[in-house]
């Protein structure tokens, strides 16, 4: 059993997506949620080699800022014909203007210079909540599936219109938020990698008010 979240908790993010899942994972919870963004903090660089060690740097800082609890994501796309790339490098591969149509061209473009036929694939989340006091808890989660092309649907963010989850014959570019990361609390299953790890953190850290 984690530690207990409750009160105000920073949300270590500045992408609009991301935050807008987060605040939908957090809402059964009654906890008060901000996020880095809107308190104008700064993005600390993410030097982690890592998924969970980059989102120890956001959380930290965040809530070293604060005085808050914060919790951060870290996550990204492997491809396994591209040796788990852009891993690590997924918002990177986007660049400075977060083109992420862009970036799924460039994914479709090294296969197809490696003559890959594999498209299997793999998002992954690692969530990191920190407390002004040092203690640190983290959750990760997965989902498995395969690359399409060309993308389909604008629902979502980042990557999302080319990654179909093994567990659906749509691409996370095509559901619904309820359907993506929307959690059956009664069975504990989830679809999205970011809903599997918050699964995690909620049964270890929150409670739902009475």
């Amino acid at each position: 059993m984690g530690r207990l979240l409750t009160g105000r908790v920073v949300i270590a993010t500045h992408n609009a997506g991301k935050l807008r899942e987060m605040r939908e994972l957090l809402a059964p919870f009654g906890v008060e949620a901000v996020s880095a963004g809107e308190l104008n903090l700064p993005e600390p660089d993410e030097t982690g080699t890592m998924f969970s060690e980059n989102a120890a740097i956001k959380a930290r800082a965040a809530t070293k800022a604060t005085g808050l609890p914060a919790f951060a994501d870290d996550s990204g796309l492997c491809v396994d014909a591209l040796d788990g790339a852009p891993g690590l490098f997924s918002a990177r591969w986007s660049g400075g203007s977060k083109d992420f149509s862009g970036a799924m061209a460039r994914i479709e473009r090294e296969l197809a210079t490696r003559g890959a036929t594999n498209r299997r694939s793999h998002f992954v989340s690692a969530l990191v909540l920190t407390w002004p006091d040092g203690h640190e808890e983290l959750f990760e989660g997965r989902v498995f599936g395969e690359l399409v092309w060309p993308p389909r649907g604008d629902k979502g963010f980042g990557y999302d219109p080319m990654f179909r989850p093994d567990e659906s014959p749509l691409t996370f570019g095509e559901l619904s938020s309820e359907e993506k990361h929307g959690i059956d609390w009664t069975k504990r299953e989830a679809l999205s990698h970011r809903a599997r790890a918050f699964l995690a953190l909620a049964a270890a850290c929150l409670r739902r008010p009475e």
